[in-house]
């Protein structure tokens, strides 16, 4: 839901027995939703068989800035092997792939790009190719090769940073955990999904 009044009427017709209110506002928990976004808070004791409505800061504009994509798919660290398959047989059938970093603020977020860089080389399999990456797409290969692991660059990040200052730093380091949740979520008419369910 792009507002926390969206979010909020949402979960109101659902209904408390089958929807969970969560978001968050500067990385911040919003007052009177049940989760922040913390994916400490969000485990599947608490979602389990229930419709999360969610809004976030930046999340949430990048993905309905995707409206009119024929796939949109969700990728961070707890999901890259999954996600990079994925990408990958987009690209050998389609022969391109459009990455897209939520950011922080409206501005360049480290932690995205590090993440976008490290889908782009699994996506292109590995290979140096430079042709047909454009400029971001450049830098952010570059990150990827440059860090290669992905506490630094998340825990480095100005959102990394804010997080550890409001005391969020052990969801900074879930975050980091390659693989963790291994499965593809994919948006369809802004509801998120796992792909095949």
């Amino acid at each position: 839901m792009a507002t926390v009044e969206e979010a909020s009427r949402l979960a109101q017709t659902l209904g408390p027995d089958a929807a969970v209110l969560a978001g968050e506002r500067h990385g911040e928990p919003i007052e009177g939703f049940d989760l922040g976004n913390s994916p400490i808070e969000v485990t599947e004791q608490r979602v389990r068989g229930k419709t999360l409505v969610m809004t976030t800061t930046n999340g949430t504009g990048a993905l309905l800035a995707t409206q009119g994509a024929s796939e949109v798919y969700l990728m961070a660290a707890v999901n890259l092997t999954v996600a990079a398959a994925r990408a990958r047989a987009i690209l050998l059938e389609r022969k391109e792939l459009v990455i897209l970093c939520a950011g922080r603020e409206s501005q360049f977020g480290l932690d995205d790009a590090y993440a976008a860089g490290r889908l782009a080389l699994l996506a292109l399999g590995g290979r140096r190719r430079r042709k047909g990456l454009n400029d971001a797409a450049l830098v952010a290969v570059d990150l990827a090769r440059r860090y290669r692991g992905w506490d630094r660059p998340l825990a480095g990040s100005a959102a990394g940073r804010h997080l550890a200052q409001l005391g969020r730093g052990a969801d900074v380091a879930a975050a980091a955990q390659e693989d963790a949740c291994p499965v593809l979520p994919v948006l369809r008419d802004r509801r998120i999904a796992l792909e095949g369910g």
